[in-house]
């Protein structure tokens, strides 16, 4: 059974946060913050600009360029993160009813900057053993930027957090853009190394706390954390990217296209070293930053507008989310006429 690609949706808030103005806020050297991290600016979210409106803005361009009529749809899945509207609150649903997707029905899923990857898998599973599925919204908004305290060293590594909306249409017999195989793997270990720690059941949320700033992203243990990933990440990718590979029939030599999250300069680029990639088979977003699970739609459409994804590329989407989570999925891009997928 094929699982294809109609079309995607990206919505870039206008406001933008430029490399100086990071710098500023942090006091790190501009240098460090352009060559190192690799910001030259990114996209933050203007008064309007709230998680799932963004999700819904993205979600109608997918509709559009792929002519879908939402009442085709059958089921939504939102991919965006926890930051949203309302606390407690299943945004797929409301999703569904601002697009017009009245005949489907939705859910959220979560793992992090993980999310994409692992939504793509599960939306795949339920198009080969659900007969009723045969379309499927993943849309979705991000803007954890606002949980950035520039000021905390320890948290340097997340100052490229943006914010945008992404949207991504999956039909089933589509012999267009087969979705292949994918790979995930999560290391508990890592859990609770990264987490606001005020505002749960643990520590629920007081006057004191936002007066301190706390109810921001912390790091609990930044040596022990640097430490074990410096160990486990680089390789995690790497053995996701294989597996997805492997289970798709293909090897990294077949890579035509890596359609990776933005991590700082010198992590991309030993990945595309490792694999055998130049610099044209990948695009690397120091004009966005990273925009957590959105990435990787985002990476596909600049791919398309610079013609770095033709028909018949291999195209790899690889994801990375704190917890940890790793995730890949293999993309066989443009018509294919008559191939059938596992």
């Amino acid at each position: 059974m094929n699982i294809g690609i109609v079309s995607t949706g990206v919505y870039i808030p206008d406001n933008i946060m430029s490399a100086e103005e990071i710098a500023t806020l942090s006091g790190l050297p501009l240098e460090v913050v352009k060559n190192k991290m690799g910001i030259i600016q990114k996209p933050i979210p203007g008064p309007d600009d709230h998680t799932v409106r963004m999700g819904i803005k993205a979600a109608e361009k997918a509709l559009q360029k792929g002519n879908i009529d939402p009442k085709t749809i059958d089921l939504v899945i939102y991919i965006g993160e926890e930051h949203k509207e309302y606390p407690l609150w299943t945004a797929a649903i409301k999703l569904q009813d601002e697009i017009g997707a009245y005949h489907a029905w939705g859910f959220d899923v979560a793992l992090r900057c993980g999310t994409t990857i692992m939504a793509i898998k599960v939306a795949k599973s339920l198009m080969q053993t659900d007969s009723t599925i045969n379309t499927v919204l993943l849309a979705g908004g991000y803007r954890n930027s606002d949980f950035i305290d520039y000021t905390n060293e320890r948290t340097r590594f997340m100052f490229n957090l943006g914010a945008g909306g992404a949207a991504i249409i999956l039909k089933k017999d589509h012999l267009e853009n087969l979705i292949l195989e994918s790979d995930i793997m999560t290391d508990g270990s890592f859990s609770e190394d990264v987490v606001i720690p005020v505002g749960g059941t643990k520590e629920p949320l007081t006057v004191e706390h936002l007066q301190k700033g706390l109810y921001r992203l912390d790091v609990i243990d930044p040596e022990g954390m640097k430490t074990r990933l410096e160990q486990k990440s680089m390789q995690n990718f790497l053995k996701v990217i294989r597996h997805a590979l492997l289970k798709s029939g293909y090897s990294e030599n077949d890579i035509d296209y890596l359609a990776i999250l933005h991590m700082k300069k010198s992590a991309h680029d030993f990945m595309l070293q490792e694999l055998g990639l130049t610099s044209e088979q990948s695009t690397y977003l120091s004009n966005y930053g990273h925009i957590g699970q959105l990435d990787q739609i985002l990476s596909l459409e600049l791919a398309q507008e610079s013609g770095k994804l033709q028909d018949g590329d291999l195209a790899v989407l690889v994801s990375a989310g704190i917890g940890y989570a790793w995730g890949a999925v293999a993309v066989k891009w443009g018509k294919q006429e008559g191939r059938t997928t596992k």
